[in-house]
């Protein structure tokens, strides 16, 4: 007699709007998380790619000063 008959959860309009907003910021932050890790990669290799080619043109120029050393010393 004494006992409350148990109330069902059910969802209200508003309630699942907000749930499928906060999904769809959930997958754009993915996304967002995704493409600067893709940009991180990128900037490394451009980094590399930046120094190889540093390394490049102080080989040749020290190559060059070599070179004219060798020739001027007899």
């Amino acid at each position: 007699m004494g006992e409350t008959p148990l109330m069902e959860r059910f969802e209200c309009a508003p309630g699942l709007r907000l749930q499928a907003h906060e999904r769809v910021s959930e997958i754009h932050h993915a996304n967002l998380l995704e493409r600067l890790d893709r940009l991180e990669q990128v900037m490394e290799r451009l980094e590399r790619r930046l120094w190889f080619t540093v390394y490049g043109v102080v080989a040749v120029i020290l190559a060059q000063a070599v070179e004219s050393f060798v020739i001027a010393v007899p």
